[in-house]
């Protein structure tokens, strides 16, 4: 069995599920390989600065002048408007080479207040694709207020991307299991793991130590400066949350209106944070299974521990025997793990883990298969629209290169089992995901506290399985000036998930500049 390098891809990451539903219908389906192509109005004129200041720039890290005084070339992309963004690739040396990064914008419908710049999570997550599925992420309210400016961090989507490995490598990555389970499996899986870091290496080049959190912050701010704006006003999903922190401690003085939604805690060792999230999918899993339960005759059993015992059943025997599916793939054990993950990150998908279980029961994996497609990104023609299941572990590695020894991790297995039952072994092996990356970041670390900085909204979901609740309440400590802001339910983030008590208070904040009482629960 291969390691799934990528497998740390489940950490974070909003924007992955979103294309879930059409990913359903448009697989399971079996429709057409033609790809629909749409037809947008073209995009206004370029917008204009935020009437709140007078100069984007404010204080310009030395050397960088010419690359804070820049303005972007709007164009049309559809209905919103598209660029680039020139910047280092290496800050402590500006005047060597450069990278440019995808902006897209979309633009305020309303009474303009200015622009907010967006990250949708990942490490690796394109962020691009949130200007352009706007009315997904955010409600009219924000919508009509704010131009939404996402851009494609260093390293992933249009932005220079890295690159590992081919799509046919991917697809037998995601598809194959993601621990071993005997001494030949394991010697395979170090292999395999010293391999994705070797292809990075041999097809990125020198960009791919010039990739960590720190250095897609300090871009942040350049950005900033071109849309013209002299505070930012931002919001971040599940790791944009850590994206968003780094900023604010690099530039607390730069710090407007940020929400962090989905908090993870950057201070968390590696240990800790993949234990945390085990427990949290697994946390999610129980309550899918519980729904099921408390809706009578359900198909997995008569009880939570029943319901469980019949998906771990599946498994295993996905496992021994891969299900013939609607494609000319076969459903095997790494395909069934994502697609039993991905509809966890968000309740409203839970209709479709249902239709794939089932089907899966009676013999059939093609919608736990196009759940898994949808997951990684890969499009009906076999590609991939994005690199983000590479992306993710060069950045990760970069911002905490942290990794244990097979034999380290087999001495986990029992503190894992225990926190999840059902992924606790799969999640004990990514614990080795840097093994064999050589590649350093050359950005010290940092505290990640932002003294300074105005009130930071950190909005944490109590049965959030990509980042645990308890991981937003330690961000909002750990910011100086953080707030915290508490959803109960289930499900990936809280914005925009049909709490009307999130949303309206972040609404308040963001339009009104009213900020929530710290520990506000919703």
């Amino acid at each position: 069995m291969k390691k799934l390098v990528v497998a740390v891809v489940v950490i974070w990451g909003l924007v992955l599920v979103v294309g879930v539903a059409a990913a359903v219908v448009v697989i399971v389906h079996n429709s057409d390989d033609s790809d629909a192509s749409s037809t947008s109005s073209p995009s206004s004129a370029p917008v204009p600065p935020s009437t709140s200041s007078s100069s984007g720039s404010g204080d310009v890290p030395p050397g960088l002048d010419r690359f804070y005084s820049q303005q972007i070339d709007w164009t049309s992309c559809g209905s919103d408007d598209c660029g680039k963004l020139e910047v280092p690739v290496d800050y402590a040396h500006p005047d060597g080479d450069t990278i440019e990064l995808a902006v897209e914008r979309h633009d305020a419908t309303g009474d303009r207040i200015g622009s907010m710049i967006v990250n949708p999570g990942g490490p690796g997550a394109p962020g691009t694709d949130v200007p352009a599925q706007a009315d997904f992420y955010f409600a009219d309210p924000l919508l009509q207020a704010y131009d939404i400016v996402g851009f494609d961090p260093r390293g992933t989507g249009a932005s220079s991307p890295v690159d590992c490995l081919s799509d046919s490598q991917l697809d037998d990555y995601v598809a194959e299991d993601p621990g071993p389970d005997t001494p030949a499996e394991v010697r395979s899986y170090v292999e395999e793991t010293h391999q994705f870091w070797k292809g990075c290496a041999a097809h990125t080049g020198d960009l791919l130590g010039h990739v960590s959190t720190i250095e897609a912050a300090r871009d942040m701010d350049v950005l900033r400066a071109a849309v013209g704006e002299s505070k930012m006003t931002y919001f971040g999903f599940s790791y944009g949350t850590k994206l968003g922190a780094t900023y604010a401690d690099l530039f607390p003085d730069k710090v407007g209106k940020f929400v962090l939604d989905g908090a993870i805690d950057p201070k968390l060792p590696l240990y800790d944070s993949t234990l945390d999230q085990a427990q949290g999918f697994e946390v999610a899993l129980r309550s899918y299974v519980q729904n099921c339960v408390d809706q009578g005759s359900c198909f997995l059993g008569d009880t939570v521990d029943a319901g469980l015992q019949t998906i771990t059943g599946l498994l295993d025997q996905v496992e021994a025997h891969p299900l013939p599916t609607n494609q000319d793939r076969e459903l095997q054990i790494g395909n069934a793990v994502y697609g039993v993950i991905t509809p966890l990150y968000n309740k409203d998908y839970w209709t479709y883990l249902d239709q794939a279980l089932q089907q899966a029961l009676d013999g059939d994996g093609s919608t736990l298969l196009a759940l898994s497609d949808a997951y990684g990104s890969r499009t009906k023609n076999g590609s991939y629209s994005d690199n983000s299941l590479e992306a993710i572990s060069v950045i990760n590695c970069l911002d905490d290169p942290t990794t244990y020894t097979p034999a380290q991790v087999e001495k986990h297995y029992g503190a894992f089992e225990k926190a999840s039952p059902t992924f606790g072994h799969i999640f004990a092996w990514f614990l080795t995901a840097c093994d064999g990356d050589t590649v350093k970041s050359s950005e010290p670390p940092i505290k990640i506290d932002a003294p300074g900085a105005a009130p930071i909204v950190v909005i944490g979901t109590t049965r959030d399985p990509a980042t645990p609740y308890e991981e937003a309440v330690a961000m909002a400590k750990e910011l100086d000036s953080g707030v915290l802001l508490t959803r109960d339910g289930d499900g990936h983030t809280g914005y925009n998930h049909g709490n009307t008590c999130i949303d309206d208070a972040v609404h308040a904040y963001l339009l009104q500049g009213k900020v929530p009482a710290d520990g506000t629960k919703c």
